[in-house]
């Protein structure tokens, strides 16, 4: 499991990330997606209607090199915010998911390589390697 009891709280809570993918061209790519833990809690999955036909999509079957990122502001005085950040390689699996509530059923999973973490654990900023 790479994520820490209080990032997967954080993580359960969370409802918006971002996404960041890069095109065949070279250029980034972000996008708001949902958050979800993938079953297994080895990484994120990205779910969605028609994802398959996405530039998302197309751009992880070229450049499986993502980052994505979950953050929310908790206080403007004083200021403070919460977040993750997971650096990492994706991989695109059509049709393995629900096809419920109008979701494709086509998956994004995230496998973590470095994670990233403010204001979860106190107010420290924490990286480390995933194995």
């Amino acid at each position: 499991m790479p994520f820490t009891p209080a990032e997967l709280e954080f993580l359960h809570e969370a409802q918006i990330g971002r996404l960041c993918t890069i095109s065949a061209a070279g250029r980034p790519q972000i996008r708001p997606v949902g958050v979800h833990l993938a079953a297994d809690g080895d990484g994120i999955e990205i779910v969605g209607h028609a994802l398959a036909g996405t530039q998302k999509w197309r751009n992880v079957l070229g450049n499986p090199e993502v980052a994505f990122i979950v953050d929310t502001v908790t206080s403007l005085e004083p200021p403070r915010a919460r977040g993750l950040e997971i650096r990492g390689t994706a991989r695109a699996f059509p049709g393995a998911g629900t096809t419920e509530g109008g979701l494709s059923g086509d998956i994004i999973h995230i496998r973590p390589r470095r994670i990233i973490s403010w204001g979860i654990d106190g107010d420290r900023v924490a990286g480390r390697d995933v194995e």
